[in-house]
């Protein structure tokens, strides 16, 4: 079912035109990935059938710079396939989590393309599994699974987005200059509350600047690295009793789940709590042209009593969604600024708007139930369904000055809720047995188990 194009702002807000020139400053790009594993005979027609309906609506697009430095870049139309359906040669079962770490490092890319890919691979014991790699500058991942349960439906959604501009660049530069004289008034109010801002941050000295241990700065350590990424798999049933029993709820214990690995993983503040960064979905389904429509609440929770009882992080965890959703934090404010920004300097508005990392947080994204639809590329549920976030281009002297990295998504589906962890702990082997490990202790802790891929 092919959904009419319609009348849509192509410009890009003013957080996705940050996300982009971060990506242009730095080289490290943020992916979307989910993954399925088809115990029962796969239907290949189906995955064909829904490789060509994927890229519609938020996937059907890229993004063409303006042709001002200062000037808003556009959507413009790319719809259908960005590549074509990979499907590999047969692998051992036992291979299947390299094969979704090296799916992930293929690149993408959100100006030139590929978008997004797809690939698949036969697995010896009979079994099949599925990868589906989208640039995080496309779609966030409720706007990725919005795209994902419209394919499997055949639901094509075109948001009207111009195609590319070959012609011209003088008319279009002019088109954008009288734009950019349009939101100057905009960019100077910012400049005053940048200001105000600054001045802040100066007079004030949180605790966990001086709490926080600091990352050190190494040499010989800019080689590429690939992020250790495992999943946890537990049944519904039994981790809802266990989130009753404890006094909290699903999103509490997961929180408590975060607190308690970050723990593990050396991101504990000296009072004793640790940080959890929670992204909001903030989508206007279904005709959000936004690729991350999303708001940031945080939260400091103790990891020592959540697994005996999760009243205070139900508390934490309530109070930072009501104050994120009532109180945008002011240093949103910024970006309007971020297209005067040149890229060399753009790293430091960056730590300006996302804070130094001396807090080590922990990323959490609970995503809540996904739709059923998610879990059937091929038209049939698949046993597990999986997503994650990863990075593309990520050099070991950036994670080490970062004091590490913890990113956690979440969401519950066919009966089970999936926890994928993308870890590094500064200091130590990093490795996804190190990684899994971790997982398992914290699961034992809780007094669940589960399988983690």
């Amino acid at each position: 079912m092919a959904i009419p194009a319609t009348a849509q702002d192509s410009q890009l807000t003013f957080m996705d035109q940050a996300g982009f020139a971060l990506l242009r400053a730095t080289g490290r790009g943020q992916l979307m990935q989910v993954l399925w594993i088809y115990e029962h005979p796969v239907d290949m027609d189906g995955l064909r059938r829904f490789h060509r309906n994927f890229g519609y609506g938020v996937y059907g697009r890229l993004i063409q710079r303006s042709p001002l430095p200062f000037g808003r870049h556009r959507w413009v139309s790319a719809l259908g396939p960005a590549t074509e359906l990979d499907v590999a040669e047969p692998r051992p079962r036992s291979e299947v989590s390299d094969w979704f770490d090296e799916r992930a490092q293929i690149p993408v890319d959100p100006e030139h393309g590929p978008g997004w890919h797809m690939g698949v691979l036969p697995m010896t014991d009979g079994s099949t599994a599925v990868s589906l790699v989208g640039s995080h500058y496309l779609a966030d991942g409720v706007g990725g699974l919005q795209s994902v349960t419209e394919a499997v439906s055949g639901t094509r959604r075109d948001f009207g987005h111009p195609l590319p501009q070959v012609g011209s660049r003088f008319r279009g530069g002019l088109a954008e200059l009288r734009g950019a004289v349009k939101h100057l008034p905009e960019a100077v109010r910012t400049v005053g509350v940048a200001a105000r801002l600054g001045l802040q941050s100066r007079s004030e000295t949180p605790a966990s600047t001086t709490s926080a241990r600091p990352a050190t700065r190494r040499t010989g350590t800019d080689t590429r690295v690939v992020v250790p990424a495992v999943s946890v798999l537990v049944d519904l049933t039994q981790w809802d009793a266990r989130a009753a029993s404890l006094n909290g709820t699903s999103h509490s214990l997961v929180a408590g789940f975060a607190a308690k690995l970050g723990e593990h993983m050396g991101r504990k503040r000296a009072d004793g709590t640790v940080t959890l960064v929670m992204a909001l979905n903030a989508r206007n389904l279904p005709d959000d042209t936004r690729a991350n429509a999303m708001i940031f609440g945080s939260a400091d929770i103790d990891p020592a009593s959540v697994v005996t009882d999760l009243t205070d992080a139900r508390g934490a965890v309530r109070q930072a969604l009501q104050k994120a959703r009532e109180e945008p934090d002011p240093v949103m404010q910024l970006l309007p600024l971020v297209p005067y920004v040149p890229r060399s300097a753009l790293k430091r508005v960056v730590q300006q708007f996302l804070g130094s990392g001396a807090d080590l947080p922990v990323s959490c994204s609970n995503m809540g139930d996904f739709p059923p639809a998610a879990a059937c590329p091929d038209g049939t549920p698949a046993e597990y369904t999986l997503c994650r976030g990863v990075d593309q281009n990520v050099y070991r002297a950036d994670l080490e000055r970062a004091g590490g990295q913890l990113v956690l998504v979440v969401g519950r589906i066919n009966g089970r809720i999936s926890i994928d962890i993308v870890g590094y702990q500064v200091g130590v082997q990093n490795s996804k047995q190190r990684l899994r490990e971790l997982a398992a202790r914290t699961l034992a802790e809780f007094g669940l188990t589960g399988e983690i891929f």
